[in-house]
């Protein structure tokens, strides 16, 4: 069987407030997306252009009651995970599919974001831990419907 390797590290800004859900059997599943930049300059025109991709990211079990619990639209967050390609059938009956990364490690990073007024941001024991790692719980299996 020829080597492959399924391994994505990425740093960015939530989109939105996570949206934690649990399957019928109990298993947490918590979705969030990030915004990641990049930038460059253009070889025509000299100027900086600005690139920003949004991103999918689904964690599982413990990790994802810890992302729904101290993540909020605007935090910096590190994740880690593997590539995963959803597919499925729309009710029209298109072939559908989406590539979402699967969180294996998530860590916080930078201040909470906080809303209007709110003293200093960093230091101080108010801030969450990190996710534990590999705490990642795998998907339920083929034919068992995930209720969202």
């Amino acid at each position: 069987m020829p080597a492959s390797v399924n391994k994505v590290i990425l740093i960015g800004n939530l989109v939105r407030d996570p949206e934690l859900r649990y399957t019928p059997q109990g298993a947490a599943v918590c979705e969030f997306a990030l915004a990641l930049n990049h930038s460059y300059t253009s070889k025509q025109s000299g100027q900086r252009v600005e690139e920003v991709s949004y991103i999918d990211i689904v964690a599982w079990a413990r990790t994802a009651e810890i992302c729904a619990e101290y993540l909020k639209k605007g935090r910096q967050v590190y994740v880690e995970g593997r590539l995963k390609q959803d597919r499925w059938d729309s009710p029209e009956g298109k072939k559908m599919s989406k590539v979402r990364v699967t969180a294996e490690n998530v860590q916080f990073l930078g201040a909470k974001p906080q809303g209007t007024g709110g003293g200093g941001g960093g230091g101080g024991g108010q801030d969450a831990p990190p996710a534990p790692e590999g705490a990642a719980e795998e998907p339920p299996p083929p034919g068992e419907d995930i209720p969202f």
